[in-house]
């Protein structure tokens, strides 16, 4: 009896460690995952963020509306400051330029070479009664404004326009919506200015008017004949 137990007390104790290694092993034969870093192109090929501000100023101190800012970024987001005659509080509203229309603007910028040119765009003759001019960049490292009330350089010319078409099209909103809630009758009288304007090209983007405009046309709060005339100019734009 001693003889056998001490037998398969020796069996126990030698084939105990082989087993326990044989399941370890059938454990940790699937190699563990590793986390692999992210491909080092992906952050080589990280472009920087644009910082660059752009800004537009129209001044004539005689006019109606007196005094214009327009600042944005390099994704056409910002806001335009204006001032009426007679008031000395500005009126501050968001701006967002459309697609089509930044596409506009950027494309002129960059003809000018605006940050890399000292070039003065006041033309001989001065039409300083008409108001002056301001337009200017910063991109974080380099600076420059320049001002003319008339300019022959097609370019600089063609952007004052574009921004006076910015500018005009927020003026315009804004007053549409202080007229819904505050003075409907004025209503007639701002949608034949926004005909006006869009049969003229002065504004900067139509397409960005057709929301509003699709309210105006139901809204009983102004009168019918604004709200019918609403209905043509959307049509018009819808064309």
């Amino acid at each position: 009896m001693i003889f056998r137990s001490t037998i398969l007390l020796f069996l126990i104790l030698t084939f105990a460690p082989i087993a326990n290694a044989q399941d370890a092993s059938k454990r940790n034969d699937r190699p563990q995952a590793t986390s692999s870093p992210a491909p080092q192109y992906a952050q080589e090929n990280k472009k920087p963020a644009d910082l660059t501000r752009y800004s537009y100023e129209f001044t004539q101190p005689e006019f109606v509306i007196r005094h214009i800012v327009i600042e944005h970024d390099s994704s056409g987001r910002g806001r335009v400051t204006f001032e009426r005659h007679g008031e000395e509080t500005p009126i501050i509203e968001p701006v967002e330029l459309s697609a089509s229309a930044w596409r506009r603007i950027s494309g002129i910028w960059s003809e000018l070479k605006f940050l890399d040119s000292n070039e003065n765009y006041q033309s001989p003759k001065s039409f300083a009664h008409l108001g002056t001019y301001r337009i200017g960049m910063d991109d974080g490292k380099r600076q420059r404004t320049a001002e003319f009330n008339w300019s022959n350089n097609k370019s600089a010319w063609a952007l004052a326009n574009e921004y006076r078409r910015v500018a005009d099209q927020a003026i315009l909103i804004f007053n549409l919506n202080l007229a819904r809630e505050m003075q409907p009758l004025n209503a007639p009288q701002l949608l034949n200015e926004m005909e006006t304007l869009l049969t003229r090209n002065g504004l900067s983007d139509p397409q960005q008017l057709v929301a509003l405009l699709t309210e105006l046309r139901t809204d009983e709060h102004i009168p019918l004949i604004a709200r019918n005339h609403a209905d043509r100019i959307l049509k018009k734009i819808k064309k």
